[in-house]
């Protein structure tokens, strides 16, 4: 059974990034005391008195804004209430009821939903004769609470799992195991849109304007039998274009994506060309030793011209030099374009990430090696490889046993490596040799 899912909503900056990292008891949310901040849903697990559930944070709704991300958040926010079981209704005791206040209640109503009025930032017993007004909503009384201090949030938890419905209650959601996919590139590349594309829905916010996806989004998805995790990042700029203290932190968190994700799809925006920073997150990718693919998106504008064509393969070409075993795919999210085979393509990787070589199939190959090719000699001394092993997967490492490691070249030791992609493959998985003496 599918867990019951609690969405908060609310106007902006009424605290409900905080009231989600308290509940979930992780900075999961960015935060910051500009309002909009949060824009995409957030989902994550959260659990009380033994029942589980999914609570989705939102942006902060603006009805009938002219500004094309405000109205993109507010068409979130009511996807949100529609797709939750239990509506959780933030507001702000320091503001009382606004305009905006009034048309999310009338909202929630109509949904027909179960619903709860929670009157923030009542930080202490002084401020409580604050929420009195908010009866005026007709969404019955409200529980106080401050989510910055956790006050009363016990009792809203409580309240919460009062209202879910018992037959749809899964008490041990386990975590769905898999690839898990980020999905990396400089702002305005077509990230959210490529997610968008595979879900066949808007469950991310996409816009024509760069910097619109600031948090890490996870979008869990079943392909060919297999569970994805897709996690859109915010587009990430050299440090010196990164500006407000928000993005400076959805920068930190879309690099701690990178750590924790199995493969990167680089995205880079065809119509542009590779980029320095594309370079950049590419060897980001690679040193936290990640399944990495290359993803060119926008080829509906590059194929029809020839010489712009031509000119990305070459730079492509040069300046990943030394990551030759990372392929690439052409795509348009635009129209639709081999935009599934990215996934066919990061689950071969993910596959590679995981394989392993048996130590008798290594040490034929390393057999193979001296008796075709003369071993170097270096300061009068010839490097000899005994024999080695794997000793890990995900991401695959090997421990070789020569006669002079510590004589090994970077020229031979990438000599080796290619050796070893030549027969066993590792497309596009950083592969880690640690040399020994024997």
């Amino acid at each position: 059974m599918s867990k019951p899912t609690v969405a908060i909503v609310g106007r902006p900056n009424v605290g409900k990034s905080t009231l989600f990292n308290r509940i979930i008891r992780s900075r999961e949310a960015i935060v910051d005391d500009d309002s909009g901040t949060t824009r995409d849903r957030k989902y994550a697990d959260a659990e009380w008195e033994g029942i589980q559930f999914t609570l989705i944070d939102t942006g902060g709704y603006v009805p009938k804004s002219s500004d094309v991300i405000e109205e993109g958040v507010s068409k979130q926010v009511r996807a949100a209430i529609m797709e939750a079981d239990i509506i959780l209704f933030i507001v702000d005791c320091l503001t009382g009821i606004t305009d905006i206040d009034g048309e999310v209640a009338r909202i929630i109503k109509k949904s027909g939903k179960n619903y709860l009025l929670a009157v923030n930032k009542v930080d202490s017993i002084k401020r409580e004769p604050y929420a009195a007004e908010f009866i005026r909503l007709g969404l019955g009384e409200p529980l106080m609470i401050s989510a910055l201090v956790g006050r009363g949030i016990g009792d809203l938890l409580s309240s919460i799992v009062r209202k879910v419905d018992r037959n749809r209650i899964d008490r041990h959601g386990v975590e769905v195991s898999g690839l898990r996919l980020a999905v990396i590139g400089r702002p305005n590349v077509g990230k959210s849109t490529f997610i968008n594309v595979i879900l066949g829905e808007e469950r991310l916010l996409v816009t024509e304007l760069p910097g619109t996806t600031r948090d890490a989004i996870d979008v869990r998805i079943r392909y060919k039998g297999r569970d994805i995790i897709l996690i859109d990042t915010a587009g990430l700029r050299r440090r010196s274009r990164v500006k407000e203290s928000v993005e400076y932190y959805s920068t930190l968190r879309a690099r701690r994506v990178i750590e924790q994700c199995d493969v990167a799809c680089v995205f880079i925006d065809g119509s542009e060309g590779f980029l320095r920073q594309d370079l950049r997150l590419i060897d980001q990718a690679t040193s936290a030793k990640k399944g990495t693919l290359l993803v060119i998106n926008k080829w509906d504008i590059v194929r029809g011209d020839r010489e712009r064509f031509q000119k990305l393969e070459q730079e492509i070409e040069m300046k990943l030099q030394g990551l030759s075993y990372i392929p690439f795919i052409r795509i348009s999210c635009k129209e639709k374009l081999r935009v599934r085979k990215v996934l066919e393509l990061a689950l071969r990787i993910y596959q590679e990430r995981n394989r392993r070589i048996s130590s008798s199939d290594l040490n034929r190959l390393i057999q193979d090696v001296h008796r075709n090719f003369q071993p170097p000699a270096i300061q009068g001394k010839r490097i000899q490889i005994k024999y080695g092993t794997q000793i890990a997967t995900a991401p695959p490492r090997f421990v070789l046993f020569t006669n002079y490691p510590k004589l090994v070249n970077d020229s031979y030791k990438r000599f080796i490596e290619n050796k070893i992609r030549d027969r066993f493959g590792f497309e596009g998985v950083p592969l880690t040799f640690y040399y020994r003496k024997k």
